[in-house]
């Protein structure tokens, strides 16, 4: 029996007849399968560049905002869910109340999905956000699926992204620096969360590629 840490239930994981033909065992999920069907997967029509749900245009208006802005370089993007109910009530209890087990649950929804990269760089948590939760909300989620690359630092403004409105999100100043000389080359992928604006993602490309002029830089998120 496994436990679900959403709906505090023991179940029964479901068999995989590949895994069960290999005669491997059932790997266990904090994740119960009546509550994963209340995550919705991006499908269907989306933004070609940031996977922007039920757009019938090829970029979204937020997109559209970056192209401008960039000169048509975009950052893109790749998030698996939709950012709906059952995903809000899952980061707000992560991220606004500290429930830290909740990482597990955070990562078995991704868990396979993640695009490939040379290095993976998390989006770092400010100093005072982390003596608040007592934990870094981006890298715990993927610390046990891909090897992180620890490179950019945060400076400390007070004020988090999911407690502003989207003016106060674009309007943000650039808050990243490289805290490494590392010799990074090839494909750098920004590790985050929730995709709202866009604004975090662009800034930290904005100092990842200042810094590395020769890499690639995409992004993955759970949400968009």
């Amino acid at each position: 029996m496994s436990y679900c840490l959403l709906c505090n239930t023991n179940y029964k994981p479901q068999i995989d007849f590949k895994d069960l033909f290999l005669f491997k065992k059932p790997q266990e999920k904090a994740i119960c399968p009546n509550c994963l069907s209340k995550f919705e997967k991006i499908n269907g029509q989306h933004c070609m560049n940031c996977n922007k749900a039920g757009q019938k245009v090829k970029f979204c208006s937020d997109c559209r905002v970056w192209q401008v802005k960039y000169q048509g370089k975009l950052l893109k993007n790749k998030s698996i869910y939709r950012y709906n109910q059952a995903m809000h009530d899952l980061m707000v209890n992560y991220k606004r109340y500290g429930d830290y087990v909740l990482h597990q649950v955070l990562a078995d929804l991704i868990k396979s999905q993640i695009s490939p990269a040379d290095y993976y760089v998390p989006i770092p948590t400010s100093k005072s956000h982390i003596a608040r939760r007592q934990f870094d909300t981006v890298s715990e989620i993927f610390k046990d699926l891909v090897p992180l690359t620890f490179i950019l630092g945060k400076i400390d403004n007070g004020s988090a992204q999911g407690e502003k409105n989207r003016q106060q999100r674009l309007k943000t100043e650039q808050s990243f620096y490289v805290n490494e000389k590392l010799n990074l080359q090839g494909n750098i992928l920004l590790l985050d969360d929730i995709y709202t604006t866009g604004r975090t993602l662009y800034h930290a490309r904005d100092a990842l590629a200042a810094a590395f002029p020769n890499s690639c830089i995409k992004s993955f998120t759970l949400a968009r």
